[in-house]
């Protein structure tokens, strides 16, 4: 099952691929990690952590400090799906990365980016 091998999947294996997607679109790998700090409440050592022991995304997400209260926020289509129709909640929090991760790329203003508000931790 496809849900499962995303869930397993090491967030040290996407995260590079999100630096790479903004880079190569002309824009600044540091707002990858202040849209993932915004989401999750992860601080700097937490995500450097989080590459480095290589948790899974559902580890990663279940450790989350912090899941931002504006999340339900973030609306919009990735991979073909809307992102606020998706059931399964870990899987909707993987899209909300995405879907954050694909803004940054396309040089939306960060303030809209994280829907008005900072991030939740630093």
């Amino acid at each position: 099952m496809a849900a499962e091998r995303v869930r397993r999947m090491p967030f040290a294996d996407i995260y590079p691929l999100y630096l790479k997607k903004v880079e190569r679109k002309g824009r600044d790998a540091a707002d990858v990690d202040r849209v993932i700090t915004w989401l999750t409440g992860y601080d700097e050592a937490g995500l450097a952590a989080a590459v480095a022991d290589e948790v899974d995304l559902e580890t990663f997400f279940d450790r989350a400090p912090r899941m931002n209260p504006h999340a339900d926020l973030i609306t919009g289509v990735i991979c073909g799906v809307r992102v606020e129709e998706i059931d399964d909640p870990l899987m909707q929090r993987i899209r909300w990365m995405d879907k954050l991760v694909d803004e940054v790329a396309r040089g939306k203003k960060m303030t809209s980016i994280m829907r008005g508000g900072e991030p939740a931790a630093r």
